[in-house]
């Protein structure tokens, strides 16, 4: 059944949720306060998705609060791009059920957050007040957030402080597959803002947002994104460190599996990159760019234990050299991937690919 308001159509097909009975309602009352026909058909249609998305969620109509129009544009932003009169479009549909005595007043339906929405919501007013950020760019960041913040916390509680850079670089390999390559990195973006929210507000001293691989950085991983971190274990366990190729081999697989790095980023480290003091390394990326990112306790460790028992005596400034005459660094990043793919196959892992 379409709606029809003033002989225009403005939505196509009978609205479905718990709103469905009210909705031409609403059009018209929109139209009534001077809206064009195109801006009366944007607004109905996006309050027809809300209607529906509330239920599929399951939340009756007396509910319903400006809270949910909040998470209903999260999950809209998952699926395609936002608008900038999404928001306003639903606090006017908000309004217009209040005044409809339809929904009571917000001070009488108690909303619990998670902690994890409660930092979403502190990182969503830093943004509009403090950057400027339009409501569009808001609700795309948001819900790449949201995930990053449960994926690491759950329902539990929010520690920023104990994020590392591991956790971020983990969280993009996992995530980054899944999307298109727009959305990939506009991901890495949203992470990025809201690692240099952190820091800005003091909850992190260590500059994560420089940890956030960058979408080809990801797509170039050399330890294959097929391996989960149940096998990336099981492929350093059966290293044996008690020998010199071992601690080296050992070194330069933590370093791509915790950091993300390139086989060739890898190759090309030299010790002059590393600042054992401050916890940093620093990656020479392309066309000469550098990347300062935070050195892991664990990598430092086995990278420290590398140079002091397994590296050989060498003019070469490199990090990891090779095992045999000459003794020199690797020469590219197929050396890296030489290294991986005997590892793999000593592991008893398959992947569909093993290279760099």
């Amino acid at each position: 059944m379409m709606h029809v308001v003033n002989d225009h159509v403005v939505l196509a097909r009978a609205p479905e949720g718990p709103l469905a009975a009210h909705i031409g309602t609403f059009s018209q009352w929109v139209i009534d306060q001077g809206y064009t026909i195109d801006a009366v058909r944007k607004q109905t249609r996006i309050a027809a998705c809300f209607s529906r998305w509330l239920g599929q969620s399951a939340v009756p109509l007396r509910a319903v609060s400006i809270e949910h129009t909040t998470r209903f544009l999260r999950h809209r932003a998952r699926q395609r791009r936002s608008y900038l009169g999404d928001p306003p479009a639903l606090r006017r549909l908000v309004d217009f059920l209040r005044r409809q005595h339809l929904i009571p007043d917000p001070k009488r339906v108690p909303v619990s957050l998670t902690p994890a929405e409660r930092c979403l919501h502190r990182y969503e007013q830093y943004l509009h007040a403090a950057r400027a950020l339009t409501s569009a760019t808001i609700t795309n960041y948001t819900p790449f957030i949201q995930a990053f913040l449960l994926d690491r916390f759950g329902t539990g509680p929010v520690r920023l402080a104990g994020l590392t850079a591991r956790d971020v670089v983990r969280f993009v390999q996992r995530q980054a597959p899944r999307l298109h390559l727009k959305r990939a990195k506009l991901l890495t973006s949203a992470l990025r803002s809201f690692l240099r929210y952190a820091r800005y507000e003091g909850a992190v001293t260590l500059d994560l947002a420089a940890a956030v691989p960058t979408v080809a950085n990801w797509s170039m991983s050399s330890i294959p994104r097929a391996i989960g971190d149940a096998q990336v274990r099981q492929l350093l366990a059966t290293i044996d460190r008690r020998t010199a190729m071992g601690r080296r081999d050992f070194a330069i697989l933590l370093l791509l599996a915790r950091l993300g790095l390139r086989a060739n980023e890898v190759a090309g480290l030299e010790l002059e990159d590393v600042d054992w003091h401050a916890g940093l390394v620093q990656v020479q990326g392309k066309r000469g760019h550098q990347t300062t990112l935070p050195l892991p306790a664990d990598v430092g460790a086995a990278i420290a234990d590398y140079l002091r028992h397994g590296r050989p005596r060498s003019a070469s400034r490199r990090v990891f050299l090779r095992s045999k005459a000459p003794v020199r660094g690797f020469l590219g990043q197929s050396a890296v991937g030489s290294i991986i793919r005997h590892r793999l196959h000593r592991a008893g892992i398959a992947a569909p690919t093993t290279g760099a």
